[in-house]
């Protein structure tokens, strides 16, 4: 039953801001047999920074997959010392969709876009920290993120998007 659905991609609206924290809850990656923790975990100040003043930085951009007017995934980024932080010149990324719409392409089609935007707008590179049990990870090798760090449960990667800057910044 995987079939294909009509989707688009756009940008997140600015009434639609909330949604982030749907989606954040979404993003945490909960291990096979773990019972899933609190929606309330999402107020944490680690997590907060995702989502708290969201598009009030010059560094904020969400695309969000837009299924019949719902939003359905959403890949975000801002440069914040999140778990994935490089530096200050480069995003960290998140993304979620909801569980019934994944598998299905939407979230490479919306990293695809994401990574497109970003390099328009002139940035170099992208990170994301993702742990190294989530199934995710083959997607984030196949869409060319590279391993650049790794701790006991977690891979930090980068995306080089403009090549000609990739030697200077490894």
């Amino acid at each position: 039953m995987n079939q294909t659905i009509n989707y688009t991609i756009r940008p997140l609206r600015q009434d639609e801001v909330p949604l982030l924290k749907n989606f954040l809850y979404e993003a945490i990656f909960i291990p096979e047999g773990m019972k899933p923790p609190s929606r309330e975990v999402v107020n944490l100040p680690e997590l907060q920074l995702y989502i708290e003043y969201f598009g009030t930085k010059k560094d904020d951009f969400c695309l969000v997959a837009d299924y019949d007017g719902e939003v359905i995934g959403a890949v975000w980024t801002r440069i914040m010392d999140d778990y994935g932080h490089i530096d200050n010149q480069t995003p960290s990324l998140a993304i979620s969709l909801y569980k019934e719409y994944r598998n299905k392409g939407i979230g490479s089609h919306l990293m695809n876009e994401m990574r497109a935007l970003l390099k328009s707008k002139g940035y170099n590179r992208i990170s994301l920290s993702v742990q190294k049990s989530n199934y995710a990870v083959n997607m984030y090798l196949k869409l060319g993120f590279r391993i650049i760090k790794e701790t006991m449960e977690e891979y930090l990667m980068v995306n080089v998007l403009n090549q000609e800057m990739s030697h200077t910044q490894r």
